[in-house]
């Protein structure tokens, strides 16, 4: 029997792409860097995509995350690399005071808050995520946050479950569930340690072969069918 939730947080209750754009487009302003075109934003996507993907995988550190797409960005459009380290600082507190919930991602929790005691799961730094939850009001019904930052292990590590056991104070597998919008990150994890799975896929996009969900859902309001 399912008693506690572990959500996600960017990409399934919080949009993060609107979030990122709006944090790294006040940092450009802030740093004199003129105006970030979407052009260079798509660009700026798919290298920190690349490096978030390089970590889960165990492949570099989170510091050589946080910098060094910074790095790799401004070295491709000639940006002064000297500003990358004060840059990501004030990127990750700008990310910290941007919350929008995705359709229906509010609704879910507190629907679910009158039977499930939920959690926090997220590989974001801690000053971002503390400040989004704080801000959108999330940590007055989340009983805890688990951050990759303070944990010291990412999702989809088993380190990092092993952690949230035992904080949470179970290690029944059959009493944990976790929504998440990441195949790589969150579903793996939960199939790495063998609780349910259920994969926001608002995007409809195909799921790989090689992947077994539990449930998988478009719409956040559907988590009512499911518990």
């Amino acid at each position: 029997m399912i008693k506690y939730v572990l959500w996600d947080i960017d990409g399934t209750l919080l949009n993060f792409s609107l979030a990122e754009a709006k944090a790294i487009r006040a940092c450009f302003e802030e740093f004199g860097f003129g105006d970030l075109t979407d052009d260079r934003l798509d660009e700026y996507k798919k290298i920190n995509m690349k490096y978030w993907k390089a970590l889960e995988r165990g492949e570099i550190s989170r510091q050589e995350v946080l910098e060094g797409r910074f790095r790799e960005f401004f070295e491709k459009y000639s940006y002064d690399t000297r500003r990358v380290a004060a840059f990501n600082i004030r990127y990750q507190e700008n990310l910290g005071k941007t919350y929008v919930f995705n359709k229906n991602a509010y609704e879910a929790v507190r629907y679910l808050s009158k039977n499930y005691i939920q959690f926090a799961a997220t590989n974001g730094s801690a000053v971002a995520q503390n400040g989004k939850l704080e801000g959108a009001g999330l940590d007055k019904i989340f009983k805890e946050s688990f951050i990759s930052e303070l944990i010291g292990y990412e999702k989809p590590s088993y380190e990092f479950f092993s952690y949230v056991f035992d904080r949470v104070g179970s290690t029944k597998k059959d009493e944990y569930i976790i929504i998440g919008d990441s195949i790589t990150s969150d579903i793996a994890g939960g199939l790495r340690v063998g609780i349910k799975t259920v994969w926001f896929n608002p995007e409809k996009i195909d799921k790989p072969d090689d992947i077994t969900v539990d449930y998988e859902i478009n719409n956040l309001i559907e988590v009512k069918n499911i518990l």
